[in-house]
């Protein structure tokens, strides 16, 4: 069994066809997906996918979206986490250094959420762009106790070896199926067993050979292919590997 640990299947994007591509996925025997939230906006349409037996959700505010973040809404984070004891992390949150014009308030807004997972013993689910070591030095400074998941990580193995010393797993998504990627390819080879979770980022990283299209959770399969050539495993073994990480990191009933 594979579990997606980060989609989006709340966006519009699945809207016509959202059932259908939960059906593609169990196809290949992905059964459990990770939805993280991304703005306050669309947290009642990531909690209502939580409904699902199948589905794990996540709240947090996202920085590539800094525009629709308002005055309250870290205080709406916590109450939302307040009514939601079923959301299994805090995220998606981050900083994207691609957008230099915001990254003041994107810091801001970041360690805020950075000290309400502290508060409350909770994961983190981090969006990092460009900022593998800025981001890795806050999180030495705050320990945060549940650690969490450094989402699309695509850095070298030395940034590897940083976050999994500060108690945090990586995701791996498309980018480790582009030829060009050698940098991560290395770090892939060098992860322990438990230091990473498939992920798709449905419905944007899509795979080499893929560009262009919408991305789903079926793909995460295609990942997990891709990971074991990397390491030389075979596909059971780390998609077992994989999904006991994403089990224990989300605190998911087996």
């Amino acid at each position: 069994m594979l579990i997606d640990a980060h989609c989006h299947l709340d966006f519009p994007d699945f809207d016509a066809d959202r059932e259908a591509v939960f059906d593609r996925a169990r196809a290949v025997d992905v059964r459990h997906f990770v939805v993280p939230g991304t703005t306050r906006a669309r947290w009642p349409n990531v909690l209502a996918l939580g409904e699902r037996d199948d589905v794990s959700v996540c709240l947090g505010l996202h920085p590539y979206f800094m525009e629709e973040h308002g005055e309250g809404d870290i205080e709406a984070l916590a109450q939302a986490l307040d009514d939601h004891p079923e959301a299994v992390a805090i995220g998606e949150c981050g900083i994207d250094a691609r957008f230099t014009g915001t990254l003041d308030a994107q810091w801001r807004l970041f360690d805020a959420q950075l000290k309400m997972a502290k508060t409350r013993d909770m994961p983190v689910v981090i969006h990092c762009v460009h900022a593998n070591d800025k981001v890795a030095k806050r999180l030495r400074q705050l320990a945060l106790p549940a650690g969490g998941l450094i989402h699309a990580f695509a850095g070298s193995p030395e940034q590897a070896k940083n976050f999994l010393d500060l108690g945090f797993m990586l995701g791996l998504g498309g980018a480790v199926t582009f030829d060009r990627a050698k940098r991560l390819h290395r770090a892939v080879e060098s992860l322990p067993d438990g230091g990473y979770v498939l992920e798709t980022d449905s419905p944007d990283m899509p795979l080499a050979g893929h560009q262009g299209q919408r991305n789903e959770p079926a793909c995460v399969a295609e990942v997990c292919r891709a990971v074991a050539s990397l390491r030389g495993e075979d596909f059971d073994k780390v998609g077992t590997d994989s999904t006991a990480t994403v089990r224990r990191l989300f605190d998911l009933p087996p």
